[in-house]
């Protein structure tokens, strides 16, 4: 799927829209925390690379926001590191 992401520096997320019914349905915005996206994905310390590593490994940071937003669509979306370990 296609990466939509910007960085929040305020919030030290990195802002990602997900497509729960696909493309033709409604977009909703989700975020993943710097410290996720630094801790397990590999991303330094610039804006660049916590993007990058956001489109990277989007499969997976993908997943987690709708089966987040399934489980609770009226909540708003925000990973962090501890969503993504077993």
């Amino acid at each position: 799927m296609y990466c939509e992401a910007t960085h929040c520096l305020d919030s030290e997320t990195v802002r990602f829209a997900i497509y729960p019914d696909g493309f033709d349905g409604p977009r909703v915005l989700a975020r993943v925390s710097d410290d996720a996206l630094h801790a397990l994905f590999g991303a330094h310390q610039d804006e660049a690379s916590l993007i990058d590593a956001c489109a990277a490994y989007f499969d997976v940071i993908e997943a987690k926001a709708l089966e987040r937003h399934r489980a609770s669509p009226a909540n708003a979306v925000e990973l962090e590191t501890a969503d993504f370990l077993p």
